[in-house]
Order: C-alpha cells, then structure tokens, then sequence
C-alpha cells in the first residue's frame, strides 16, 4: 500500500514539474544561459567576479531546485517515518498513516506549483 501511495505521489509531482518545466524554467534558463556568457566575456574582470556573476545567474533556478528536494524529502519522510514493523497490524496502521501523510502533502501541490510559478515569474 505505502508503495502504491508513493507511486501517486511521484506521478503527481512528475506531472507538476513538466508543467513547470515546460511553462516557466526554460524561460528561465532561456535568461539564466546568456547572463552567464556575458559574464564571462568580461575581458575587465577578474577570474572570482566571471564565477561570482555566474552564480548570481544561476540563483533563482538554483532556489526553485532547493524547493524542490525539500518538498520531496518532505514525502520520503512520511514513508521513512511511519516504516518498522511487518506485523500485519501495524503494516495496516503503515499503510493508513502514509496513505493520510501522502494525501496532505498532495494537497499542497497546488499551493507548491504556485509558489514555483510565483519565484519563476521573478526570475
């Protein structure tokens, strides 16, 4: 059950980030790539100012990424948490417990693919 949980899961989340992916992050990577040239053809600056500027590039890709594996960890926990035991009680309880864990964090897909909208669209 807790296999068949995580497997909604991902499905959910694999679509959201196509939809990111296709809708939002090109754009921004589309951006993020000719920043990063540019910085390097600064013949003025010096070798930390081209790695600087290119980090800075790559900042809001970089902080859309950072949400998202803390989002993931988020539902590796509720299966890592709620793990033990094989008796078939608490398999139940398991199965149950991450089955209520993985509902709550599906719910917040929406709210999390608005909040990647919100931070792309700033980028």
């Amino acid at each position: 059950m807790a296999e068949l949980q995580q497997l909604r899961v991902q499905e959910t989340v694999d679509s959201m980030v196509k939809s990111l992916e296709r809708e939002n992050i090109q754009k921004m990577q589309s951006l993020m790539f000719p920043c990063s040239t540019s910085c390097c053809e600064d013949s003025q600056a010096s070798m930390q100012q081209v790695h600087q500027c290119i980090q800075r590039s790559h900042v809001p890709l970089a902080l859309v990424t950072s949400k998202f594996e803390k989002f993931q960890d988020c539902q590796a926990w509720c299966t890592i948490h709620y793990a033990g035991s094989k008796e078939l009680q608490v398999k139940r309880q398991l199965d149950c417990r991450v089955t209520e864990c993985i509902d709550d964090h599906v719910h917040l897909i929406p709210t999390v693919t608005k909040k990647k909208e919100a931070l792309l669209s700033i980028g």
